[in-house]
């Protein structure tokens, strides 16, 4: 469990978003997956170690990992949700959209890219604007 006091100051470090304590059932889904194999973190590497908790971005749309207490807030280390239910789908890479048969798996896909393109424009941005 995260101090309340630190869940009011945490917010997701690529959108700002405020994320929220994921319920029992879906860490316990997310520690499914990962025993089975299934689970990819943003950089595309294989989660190998379970998760006593998850902080959930408000959208939803991602789980930063909560171990020995201390929530995960890297980018990489992010887990897309919905999990991918077919160890297939999880070898797709980060921004990639293997998950195509799937029906919300398609908007998370796109979401990746658009999300992925933001970063660069707004990397470039911050660039133009140092020199």
């Amino acid at each position: 469990m995260v101090h309340p006091e630190l869940l009011e100051i945490l917010c997701c470090p690529e959108s700002h978003q405020t994320v929220r304590e994921a319920p029992a059932e879906l860490v316990a889904e997310v520690n499914r997956a990962i025993r089975a194999g299934t689970v990819k973190n943003r950089e595309g590497a294989a989660v190998a170690e379970e998760i006593e908790g998850g902080l959930v971005r408000e959208d939803g749309a991602v789980l930063y990992p909560v171990r020995n207490g201390i929530p995960i807030m890297l980018i990489g280390e992010r887990l897309a949700l919905p999990l991918a239910s077919d160890p297939a789908e999880a070898e797709a890479p980060a921004g990639g959209s293997a998950a195509g048969a799937g029906g919300s798996a398609d908007g998370e896909g796109s979401a990746e890219k658009v999300e992925e393109q933001g970063d660069a424009d707004h990397e470039q941005v911050d660039a133009d604007a140092g020199a």
